[in-house]
């Protein structure tokens, strides 16, 4: 089996490829610029995935098997302001996987997101419907409503706060907590709104089952736990032994942010439960395995 991951140098493209090649798949990553990432196994491709005609000549050549398109403009506000960058990333790309899914015959598992609710009523559902506000949340709706419209065998999974250690380039929330406690830095962090952290290395094993099984539908890829961002960072805290005294609890409408954030949020997870060998992972578990991550233990 031969499986393409898109944006394999983020943090659940990284540990994606890693986990795929450690079971003998044939693993093509790709993403803009150099590897971040160097296993036995993987052939790395540097392209522009926002230019159609690269990412044309990409699968004529490589004629993969699965997709698995983990690329996505993921700075919340930075889509607000630039939503054509947005667009492209978020939209335009799964709709254009997902026209080769139909017309090449490979198998394309689309991540996406919790903010294409809007966070009045969660925890969510596979089968609830979406109502995404800002950029963001909107262009993901638009990638996941291509895939679903346009692809021939397609799965989406949803996942949601993405922390793992070391970060891919970019900060992730776990990581700027640790970072910002060990330099003993205070933080600001929201009581009024409620998510579902999830570590990428847990993430990838979701996805990476999705694609090898090419299991069909949504499925919700995030950790099980659904808690506030202030009782996040104080679990962090007391797994990692750092002073929960640097946690200022805040609100959303205490800071001036430029993009909407789904207040209620949240995803359920039976079915991901019901169906995967790889289970979603309770906060403490994830917390657990971050901890060893930042200590150097694991990959």
């Amino acid at each position: 089996m031969k499986i393409l991951v898109t944006g394999a140098n983020g943090l659940v493209g990284q540990r994606l490829c890693r986990l795929l090649a450690s079971h003998n798949v044939e693993v093509v990553g790709t993403a803009r610029g150099p590897a971040r990432v160097a296993v036995d196994g993987l052939t790395y491709v540097s392209i522009d995935l926002t230019l159609p005609e690269q990412v044309t000549a990409l699968m004529a050549v490589h004629k993969p098997d699965v997709v698995v398109n983990t690329a996505s403009m993921t700075d919340v506000d930075g889509c607000e302001k630039a939503p054509w960058d947005a667009y492209l990333a978020n939209a335009a790309l799964p709709a254009q996987l997902a026209v080769l899914s139909k017309s090449m015959g490979f198998h394309l598992v689309h991540m996406s997101t919790d903010y294409v609710f809007d966070g009045a009523n969660g925890p969510y559902g596979v089968d609830d419907v979406p109502n995404p506000r800002g950029v963001y949340a909107q262009t993901k709706y638009l990638g996941e409503q291509a895939v679903t419209a346009l692809a021939g065998t397609w799965a989406i999974a949803r996942t949601a706060v993405v922390f793992g250690w070391p970060a891919a380039g970019k900060n992730n929330f776990g990581q700027w907590l640790v970072s910002s406690f060990a330099d003993k830095k205070g933080v600001k962090l929201f009581t009024d709104q409620f998510v579902s952290p999830s570590l990428a290395l847990n993430v990838a094993g979701m996805v990476g089952e999705l694609a090898e099984r090419k299991l069909t539908g949504i499925w919700h890829t995030s950790g099980s736990t659904v808690v506030d961002r202030v009782t996040f960072g104080k679990a962090l805290c007391e797994v990692f032994g750092f002073d929960a005294g640097l946690i200022t609890p805040t609100t959303l409408a205490g800071l001036n942010l430029a993009a909407p954030r789904p207040p209620k949020s949240g995803l359920k997870v039976d079915k991901t439960n019901a169906g995967l060998t790889a289970k979603p992972l309770a906060l403490t578990e994830a917390l657990k395995l971050f901890h060893i991550e930042y200590r150097g233990v694991a990959p």
